[in-house]
């Protein structure tokens, strides 16, 4: 087998260990030298120093956990490095149970015979870190506002099933004179602002509950939890309006589209990144994500066409869009999401939907334009005459006789 490597390493990364493999081809054969370094800082910069006197040039390990981006932070710009995913290198036949792991993942990499996975650049790795770590902080943000809803209810007071938003600033309000001990029902009800002051005989009705002690107690640990995590929530995303600046205008030119704004581009630049020379094609992208059916063929026959697991915090954003873009008016999206909602059912919809935004951001981002509307129309234009067909039919089997008639068009 050709050898494309003539030095190269493979790594076999553990929590506190790392096993290196390096391979070197020589006059006389290839050169195999194992060595073991620890995961602390000085022992990494050893190894970095090891693979620079020896001459590699490329480096294989399998991304395990987290354990890998240390490693890969400390030689990438010192050798080209391949992260590469667990299961590729099981596919590979041919491995023998007494080969050590950085052993075969380095001669799999000689004869490159292993791909690299997508591992964006350190500025998108970062705005990712502080990305997810938003959606983690808003996530727990519900989770305290589900809690307040719980020990409201408990109190008997049923604010929810009159304020649309119980944690806005008229409940907000309502909650925290309660918290004070406020007991008068009309002293409550006069907090409210805007339309909610409109429902003033249903909220004193609401607002009558059994308050004790134990409650009060508990709705402002909870107030000062739900307060520490909006906080955390705004700093957090002024550190990302500072980390995306060199993709502002990706973020920008996302943002037309329908059902992203700025916080889900934001997400969706985190992961992908701007730049798409990094998927051969928006098929690729869409695999990659793991947003479009997968490819499960035998014998002539289709088994289960299930999406694979892939990036489930681009799923999750992308899932969010569709939603919002199910709800837009006069557009694309919204046409495409009742059309497959009627047929394959809401959910199967919104991944078709969100695949679909994956596949237009993508173009966005390859030719650097804005996106182009094509209207809630635009599947009756594509097949005119199948769609009239289904109508006439229709009409038919009403009992009605139909005569079609081209209208004459105006110059």
């Amino acid at each position: 087998m050709e050898v494309l490597y003539r030095c190269c390493c493979g790594l076999d990364v553990h929590k506190k260990t790392v096993a290196a493999c390096l391979l070197t081809q020589e006059e006389k054969g290839v050169k195999k030298e194992v060595r073991t370094f620890g995961t602390m800082t000085a022992e990494l910069e050893v190894l970095r120093e090891w693979l620079r006197q020896a001459g590699c040039t490329h480096v294989a390990m399998e991304s395990t956990g987290v354990f890998w981006k240390p490693i890969f932070n400390i030689l990438e710009g010192s050798v080209d490095v391949l992260l590469v995913n667990a299961q590729h290198i099981k596919a590979v036949p041919g491995r023998k149970t007494d080969v050590a792991d950085c052993e075969w993942i380095a001669q799999l990499l000689r004869h490159g015979l292993l791909r690299g996975s997508f591992v964006p650049s350190a500025g998108v790795r970062e705005l990712r870190d502080l990305t997810r770590h938003r959606t983690k902080l808003v996530q727990e943000q519900t989770s305290v506002a589900n809690r307040i809803q719980k020990v409201l209810e408990d109190a008997n007071i049923k604010l929810g099933s009159v304020a649309t938003n119980v944690l806005g600033k008229s409940g907000m309000a309502m909650i925290e004179a309660i918290v004070s001990g406020v007991t008068d029902v009309e002293s409550l009800a006069a907090l409210a602002l805007g339309r909610l002051k409109g429902k003033t005989e249903v909220l004193r009705l609401a607002l009558e509950g059994h308050v004790t002690e134990h409650h009060r107690f508990l709705l402002k640990e909870l107030l000062e939890q739900w307060r520490y995590l909006e906080q955390a929530i705004e700093r957090v995303s002024e550190k990302i309006k500072e980390k995306r600046r060199p993709f502002e205008e990706a973020v920008h030119r996302l943002d037309t589209l329908p059902g992203i704004d700025e916080c889900t581009a934001e997400k969706m630049i985190a992961e992908i990144g701007a730049d798409m020379s990094q998927f051969p094609s928006e098929k690729h992208l869409a695999s990659w994500a793991g947003i479009c059916p997968r490819n499960n063929e035998s014998a002539g026959k289709h088994k289960s066409g299930k999406t694979r697991k892939g990036s489930r915090w681009l799923r999750g954003a992308l899932t969010e869009a569709a939603w919002a873009a199910s709800r837009t008016k006069h557009t694309y999206l919204k046409a495409q999401y009742h059309r497959l909602a009627a047929r394959r059912g809401k959910k199967r919809a919104i991944v078709a939907v969100g695949h679909t935004i994956l596949i237009i951001a993508y173009h966005i981002l390859r030719d650097e334009v804005s996106y182009q509307e094509l209207g809630e129309g635009f599947f009756d234009h594509l097949h005119t005459e199948r769609l009239t067909r289904s109508l006439v039919n229709k009409l038919e089997s009403l009992g009605h006789k139909v005569t079609i008639e081209p209208c004459s068009v105006a110059a």
